[in-house]
């Protein structure tokens, strides 16, 4: 047997999340209890480990960056950590969280919603991790795939770089032989500017894909938005195709952005605040 003193340390750190991608590992099933055979996991709160502050070979961190005491913990987990793995869009682009940081009405939101506001103690902008501290693999996917953790820790222990796919869901759909949902239905399908990771599950079933696995290489997100316009989508409609999971990676920020100014600038003036 192989001496636990002698096995890759490994730690699972959650920020401001849902935890989905934290289930990437539970769901790994049997091939969990193989990895652990071979790592000791010694942070893990979903699994019921709790030792934050050990020294780690691979620290992976679910959540964005959302409170100044996050801000803290994840320079921590850098300094305890050999290697840094964000998994997820909140972690890799600031996720749904970052969606406030679109009209910058933090503190307006704040004070509507919470009836003392004082107590709550937020970032005016939800941040990536790769914001604040040094990350050296991004596993997006809203959430990640169990396929994907698997593969990163394995390289990983052996030393080697974990691939980074960037293809397009387009070229996953040639692949699976999915038929074109933009071609065949006309489909505002994201895929032409997505990096692939889900295996192409939603064209797979008719459904145009709406990006959660962020974009991909050389996306030409400004040629698609152009393309969904000419099928009949207004700019509000095109700026929530871009500015929703992944709205903070730049790729999709710069075009959601331009779209949605348009959109408002459309709108009566009396309608712009509604």
């Amino acid at each position: 047997m192989t001496d636990p003193a002698d096995k890759p340390r490994i730690a699972v750190h959650k920020f401001s999340s849902c935890d989905g991608c934290q289930l990437a590992f539970l769901n790994l099933g049997e091939a969990l209890l193989q990895l652990n055979a071979q790592v000791e996991i010694l942070h893990f709160l979903e699994a019921g480990m709790s030792d934050a502050d050990a020294p780690v070979d691979i620290a992976f961190v679910e959540g964005s960056l959302s409170t100044p005491d996050e801000l803290e913990r994840i320079r921590q987990v850098r300094a305890h950590s050999r290697y840094l793995v964000t998994i997820g869009a909140c972690a890799t682009s600031g996720g749904l969280q970052a969606l406030r940081n679109l009209d910058g009405s933090h503190d307006e939101w704040r004070d509507a919603i919470y009836a003392r506001p004082e107590f709550i103690h937020t970032l005016k902008e939800v941040q990536p991790i790769a914001a604040e501290v040094k990350v050296d693999l991004e596993l997006w996917g809203c959430p990640i795939s169990s396929a994907q953790v698997l593969a990163a820790v394995r390289a990983l222990l052996f030393g080697v770089v974990p691939v980074d796919d960037r293809d397009r869901v387009c070229l996953e759909c040639k692949r699976q032989q999915a038929v074109c949902v933009m071609v065949t239905q006309g489909a505002p399908c994201m895929g032409p500017v997505t990096r692939t990771g889900c295996g192409a599950l939603c064209p797979r079933f008719g459904r145009d894909c709406y990006g959660c696995y962020g974009p991909s290489e050389t996306a030409q997100a400004d040629t698609l938005a152009r393309r969904f316009a000419g099928l009949g989508l207004l700019p509000d409609a095109i700026a929530r195709r871009f500015l929703l999971i992944n709205s903070q990676a730049p790729a999709f920020l710069h075009t959601g952005q331009v779209f949605y100014r348009s959109s408002t600038q459309d709108q009566p003036a009396g309608d712009q605040d509604d």
